[in-house]
Formats: structure tokens, C-alpha cells, sequence
């Protein structure tokens, strides 16, 4: 039996995944990220990186790895990451997406692990795995402690499944799902997760280091409150979205409501840091399950007698939560005693 052949102007077929890289202000770090896709060990990848009208020259940055037919370079006016990954995933023709923030790296066998179980299995809505954070923190260390279960709406909503930024999915979700949110600055990768859970599927948890994180100083991944404001965002917006009467609803009242007492924890202790001691304190002490235990209880001792001690206090508590900082002795307890 012949072999049939492609007619001579048949369009080559499309990649198996696409790396979507948007680079603001990261210029500099950005051939680190560049170099880590070209050293993978699976080849059949496209990679678009998106300069989303930064102030460096990412474009200088970026021209170097374009001798490499792969790589593919878009210049937008500034609309933020998630119009700016919209855009990327658009000039694509991949059905798989990985996410590659232009100061962080993948590893060299991240595509050869994570695109052939994405392949093999249709159920598997999201493929995380686990990575290592460095930068701007106190000590490195990795994403995930323990191995994870699979993951569903339910655990992803609480984080007690955690996926990684660096995740592959699917292009026809990220369609079913309408894109990434331009309303969201902070936290817009969680919310396409919980968005794509939603329509069904799982998270799959591959147990091996396979990116590498990078917390810059100043980075959104270092501001509490803008964090937590994030999920207060996906919380509330995936109760309106789910049926009055899912499941999830119980946990996402509850999510929502504890979310809410942590940005008031985090706005008393920017009250102190900030230098309105009186007032930061009386907030604080209205916490009551934000503040308990003993340390607290024995700091507020401390404080109504020596008020000034309570600003240098808790600014190096607010230390000790950066990413990536592991707290030793009298930190550890008051860290606990807090969470």
C-alpha cells in the first residue's frame, strides 16, 4: 500500500505547545528565560514572547533568539499581563499552552514531562508541577513540601492543591473560558485555574522540580494584601458564576469570609508600620482569631507598655512572610501563633 504524502502547499503542522512568555520591565532577566525554552529536550514547541509596552528594551533582549525560527516576537501597547498573554495565546497555533514568565525558567525536561501526559489523557484539565523559588528571599526553597493529590475546583479554591504559574492547559479551555481576565492584575493566573475548573476536568500534580521561580524585590508575589485582595476577587466572582446550590458555594462563603478578616490583619499592621501605632493596635487586638495565642498575647503586653517597640516589630514579622523565608526559633512560633 502507498504511503500518502503531503500536497507540496499543505501548511506545516502546527507545534504541540506553545510557551507564552510576557516580559515587563525584565529585560535583563529575559534571555535567562529565552535560554531555558531553546535547552529543552523536547523540540516541538513555538515560543511567543510579548513585550507589553515596557519601559526597557525587551525588544534588545528578545533579538538575539530570533535567529531561531521558533521563537516569535510581539511588541502591544501596555494593557497588563493578561491582555498581554491574550494577545500571545491569539498569535498561536499550539492546542497546548505553558506559562513562562520572562524572569522565570523551566527546567530542561519540563516540555519532554508535562506535554505527553497532556496528551495522553483529555481529562487532565491543568499539568503543574513542583519548582523551586529564588531571588529576592531570605532562603531558597520549594513550591510544594509533599506530593499532591489530583486536583479539583474544590481544592484548587482552597489551595490545598497548589498550581504552580509555570502550568500547561489547553487552548480550546483557555477559549471556552473567555481568556485570561484584563481585570485582574494580581492573582489573574489563579483565577483562569478556578475558571478552568470550572468547566470541568482535573489538575494534574507532577512531583518533580521541573521550573524555577524567581521573586524579584517589589514584585507583586511579595505584597500580602495584594494577594489576598486577588483571591478575594476570584472568590467572589466564582460565587456569583457557580449554581446557588454547588457545593463549592459552603466553602467559597467561608473562603470569602476569612479572606476579609486577613486584609483587615494586613491593613492594621500597615496602620502601625505606617506610624499610627494607637490605632493599628486597637485594630489589631479586634482580630481576635487573627491574634491568638500566646505570642500575641504576650506581645500586646509588650506593647501597651513600650508602644514603640510595636512598628520595628511587626515590620520584621511582615519579613518573615516574604516567599521563600523559612523562620527559626521565637519567628517560627510567632509566625504559627499568627497563621
Amino acid at each position: 500500500m502507498a504511503e500518502s504524502v503531503a500536497a507540496p502547499d499543505s501548511p506545516p503542522a502546527a507545534p504541540r505547545v506553545a510557551v507564552i512568555v510576557p516580559a515587563y520591565g525584565v529585560a535583563h532577566l529575559l534571555g535567562e528565560a529565552l535560554a531555558s525554552v531553546q535547552a529543552q529536550t523536547f523540540s516541538d514547541w513555538e515560543c511567543i514572547v510579548i513585550d507589553d509596552g515596557a519601559p526597557d528594551d525587551v525588544a534588545g533582549a528578545a533579538a538575539p533568539f530570533l535567529t531561531d525560527p521558533r521563537i516569535r516576537f510581539l511588541k502591544t501597547d501596555n494593557g497588563g499581563v493578561s491582555v498581554a498573554r491574550n494577545r500571545a495565546i491569539a498569535s498561536c497555533t499550539a492546542p497546548l499552552l505553558t506559562l513562562l514568565d520572562g524572569d522565570d525558567l523551566l527546567r530542561p525536561e519540563y516540555l519532554a514531562t508535562i506535554v505527553p501526559v497532556m496528551e495522553a489523557d483529555p481529562e487532565i484539565t491543568i499539568a503543574t508541577c513542583n519548582a523551586r523559588i529564588f531571588g529576592a528571599v531570605s532562603s531558597e526553597r520549594l513550591c510544594f513540601d509533599d506530593p499532591q493529590p489530583e486536583g479539583s475546583l474544590r481544592n484548587a479554591l482552597d489551595r490545598s492543591f497548589g498550581i504552580y504559574i509555570g502550568s500547561t492547559f489547553r487552548r480550546t479551555d483557555w477559549a471556552r473560558a473567555g481568556g485570561f481576565d484584563p481585570a485582574f492584575g494580581v492573582c489573574e493566573d489563579f483565577q483562569m485555574w478556578i475558571r478552568l475548573l470550572m468547566l470541568g476536568g482535573r489538575a494534574h500534580y507532577i512531583d518533580t522540580v521541573l521550573g524555577d521561580y524567581r521573586v524579584r524585590a517589589g514584585s507583586a508575589s511579595a505584597e500580602a494584601a495584594r494577594m489576598l485582595l486577588g483571591n478575594l476577587k476570584v472568590y467572589e466572582q466564582a460565587a456569583r458564576t457557580l449554581p446557588p446550590q454547588a457545593p463549592e458555594q459552603a466553602l467559597l462563603a467561608e473562603l470569602i469570609e476569612t479572606t476579609r478578616e486577613a486584609l483587615a490583619f494586613e491593613h492594621a499592621i500597615d496602620r502601625v508600620v505606617d506610624g499610627d501605632t494607637r490605632g493599628g493596635l486597637a485594630d489589631l487586638a479586634g482580630l481576635r482569631q487573627q491574634v491568638a495565642g500566646p505570642v500575641w498575647r504576650a506581645s500586646f503586653v509588650l506593647w501597651h507598655l513600650a508602644p514603640a517597640l510595636a512598628r520595628p516589630m511587626l515590620r520584621w514579622r511582615r519579613q518573615w512572610h516574604s516567599r521563600g523565608y523559612e523562620p527559626k526559633g521565637l519567628a517560627r512560633l510567632f509566625q504559627r501563633s499568627a497563621a
